[in-house]
């Protein structure tokens, strides 16, 4: 009952994360506040990969979806052994916290990549990718950020909303883990109550 609890109360954690990687993905498409560069295709090529608004935000509602479900719904039963329904419960839960961990982890590591190459900018030279060769450098030294001259301040805004997507979405891979590691313990122990309950008896 407590693992149950639990279980469910770690679900619901997912929901608000979801919610708020959407939020973000979707401001990465409109930096200073502006919709002209979205609609001129002068973005970071890594928000196209919808990584906060698909991975990490749809897909883990309707995940979050499922395990509340599978947790609040105690008279399921697929076979005739009330013990069997509950390891089929059990193995789906386990499958759909994987599948929590895939699309948190892509969401993930799109945002790292996204953050490491730095935004799609106008320079001196023109638009380009200002800082893709130094390979993360230019994260800790701000001086250099003023290379980009359009759109304002778009360095700390990438900087920013790549950086809270990494967090929701590694938020997301530690709940979903943990899920799985509890199941995947009820179910050793309920294998072995089964197995060792006739030599009790």
């Amino acid at each position: 009952m407590g693992s149950r609890k639990c279980g469910g109360c770690l679900s619901c954690l997912l929901i608000p994360l979801a919610l708020w990687s959407i939020i973000v993905n979707i401001l990465l498409y409109f930096p200073n506040g502006q919709t002209s560069y979205a609609s001129s295709n002068k973005l970071t090529n890594y928000v196209w990969y919808f990584e906060g608004i698909c991975f990490s935000g749809i897909m883990m509602l309707i995940v979050t979806t499922v395990l509340l479900v599978l947790e609040n719904n105690n008279n399921y039963k697929c076979c005739q052994s009330e013990n069997c329904s509950k390891k089929y419960v059990t193995l789906l839960s386990i499958i759909f916290s994987s599948l929590g961990i895939a699309f948190s982890g892509y969401c993930l590591v799109i945002s790292a990549l996204g953050l490491v190459q730095g935004p799609y900018c106008r320079t001196l030279d023109g638009w380009e990718y200002a800082f893709e060769g130094t390979a993360g450098r230019f994260l800790t030294d701000s001086s250099i950020w003023i290379q980009c001259l359009e759109p304002a301040h778009v360095v700390e805004w990438n900087i920013i909303l790549f950086s809270i997507l990494i967090t929701l979405s590694g938020l997301q891979v530690i709940i979903c883990l943990m899920r799985v590691v509890m199941q995947l313990s009820k179910i050793l122990c309920g294998s072995y109550s089964v197995i060792f309950q006739p030599g009790i008896i």
